[in-house]
């Protein structure tokens, strides 16, 4: 039952918002958000095109994980092995490598596509205080 949101700029690198530097070259045709309620055991899955850079950032998605009674958690996605990672300030802020490589998620081509799209699987696990 918990609420997964995500939002990403477009092939562009521009985001669906208003303050975004790159309003001019926004896809009209990209939504650039999903929102998707968990079910029993917390699976979820968006379709949505393989995150890009754009100036100062490497690629990511943006996940924010909402249960009732619980603050919300937000966090980024990262492609691994993305030479632009290790440049990324958020990234890098991240913790130690390990930690890193937790915010990672490798993109591999889907068999079953005739159109060469990719998969790709981020697990969030999140812990909480029962309530007295």
């Amino acid at each position: 039952g918990a609420l997964v949101e995500i939002w990403q700029c477009d092939n562009n690198g521009a985001y669906l918002h208003s303050g975004t530097g790159n309003r001019d070259k926004r896809d009209g045709n990209f939504q650039g958000f999903g929102r998707f309620l968990t079910g029993n055991s917390g699976e979820y899955y968006f379709r949505t095109i393989k995150p890009v850079a754009y100036p100062g950032r490497t690629p990511h998605v943006h996940y924010q994980v909402k249960v009732k009674g619980q603050d919300k958690f937000t966090t980024q996605c990262y492609v691994k092995g993305h030479p632009q990672n290790e440049r990324d300030f958020v990234f890098r802020g991240a913790g130690d490598a390990k930690a890193r490589d937790l915010l990672c998620a490798e993109f591999v081509p889907l068999p079953s596509s005739k159109i060469g799209e990719l998969s790709a699987k981020f697990d969030i696990v999140l812990g909480f205080t029962p309530q007295a």
